[in-house]
């Protein structure tokens, strides 16, 4: 099988979690966090780009379907990991990111058994940019109360989009449960 252009972006973003990681929580070299959030940064444009390119010259597959959420899952919820484990993020705040994660992958998994495709809604949309904004910002740990605001704004705003997003995801497909076959 040949894989397309926004099929690699995807293998792509997911192959630079590692190196990411690595950055964010082993510091090999002097502000090794810059390094983190440029890998953290190119990985998220990867997702920019490859839903962009799929949707222009229509090469969506099954398996960016399937995925391209998953990367984006993974990228993101391995930041805020590594965001607990350097302090600068409250594990309950992750606990509650990740867990609305894998409520909406079960519920897009009964959805697609009973033949439906849920689309990410803008609340979804809203809630990765400002959850990868708040990302950004943390990790760059910039000194000055401006910037410790912003990273508290960011950080609510991320949350509390996560519970909003949730919420309509459950409320606007509510009887995909109810439809199992």
């Amino acid at each position: 099988m040949k894989m397309n252009l926004p099929n690699k972006l995807t293998i792509l973003r997911v192959l630079l979690i590692p190196f990411f990681v690595f950055f964010m929580l082993v510091p090999v070299v002097p502000c090794s966090n810059y390094i983190a959030v440029a890998i953290f940064i190119i990985a998220s444009l990867t997702d920019l780009a490859d839903g962009k390119i799929a949707r222009k010259y229509n090469l969506v597959t099954n398996f960016g379907k399937f995925m391209d959420p998953l990367a984006d899952k993974l990228l993101v919820c391995s930041a805020m990991i590594c965001l607990v484990a350097t302090g600068q993020l409250a594990a309950w705040m992750v606990i509650i990111i990740i867990s609305r994660e894998f409520i909406i992958s079960g519920f897009r998994l009964v959805a697609a058994d009973n033949g439906v495709v849920i689309a990410a809604s803008y609340w979804g949309k809203f809630k990765t940019t400002f959850q990868m904004l708040m990302i950004i910002v943390l990790i760059l740990n910039i000194p000055g109360r401006f910037f410790e605001i912003l990273g508290v704004i960011l950080t609510w705003v991320a949350l509390i989009l996560t519970i909003i997003s949730l919420c309509d995801y459950l409320i606007k497909n509510k009887d995909v449960l109810k439809e199992q076959k």
